[in-house]
């Protein structure tokens, strides 16, 4: 039997296992293209969220969701999430970054989960978009459920915006799955 199906087989395997090397740059099939460079003295500081893709664990956030990083001497990175509920009360969420990829440092995992000291659970936050001056950056997931777009300033003008969907395209992301973070803070 198997002698029968192997020859008729063997053109599918052949394609299945050469897919990946036709993948297009953007394509869903493969991981999105990260920057090539983030210098993390200038990427730490405040962070306004701008649009996410929906998820479970930023459920309770109804606005003024911020992130603010810090670098420690140990080279990991403090990371403190807040958000406005819908009742006004203020949810935070302390957790740390590690870099995963020192040779661009713009691959790297998170953790908000600490049992008896140890951090069990990790996950990906890829810089997939940075602007040149680090005053927007697009973070993405390896496998695209997860994306945020981030701001020094709590609001974007419709130029970058522009700039930023066509990078999320670029990388494989459908931008209408971002929905707006209101922030309520008024422009500096």
């Amino acid at each position: 039997m198997f002698q029968t199906l192997l020859p008729g087989m063997l053109p599918a395997v052949v394609i299945a296992a050469a897919w990946p090397a036709f993948a297009e740059p953007g394509d869903a099939g493969t991981p999105p293209e990260t920057v090539s460079r983030v210098e993390l003295d200038l990427y730490t500081g405040l962070w306004h969220e701008i649009a996410r893709i929906p998820n479970r664990f930023q459920r309770q956030c109804a606005r003024d969701t911020t992130a603010h990083y810090a670098l420690r001497a140990d080279g990991r990175i403090d990371v403190v999430n807040r958000c406005v509920t819908a009742d006004g009360s203020v949810k935070e969420a302390r957790g740390i970054a590690r870099v995963v990829d020192p040779a661009s440092n713009a691959k790297l995992e998170v953790s908000f989960v600490r049992i008896l000291g140890w951090r069990l659970f990790w996950g990906d936050y890829w810089i997939i978009g940075l602007d040149p001056d680090y005053r927007f950056a697009v973070i993405g997931h390896p496998d695209r459920s997860y994306g945020w777009i981030l701001s020094r300033q709590p609001r974007l003008d419709d130029t970058t915006r522009r700039r930023i969907d066509a990078v999320l395209k670029d990388r494989g992301y459908d931008p209408a799955q971002f929905e707006a973070s209101p922030q309520s803070r008024p422009r500096p």
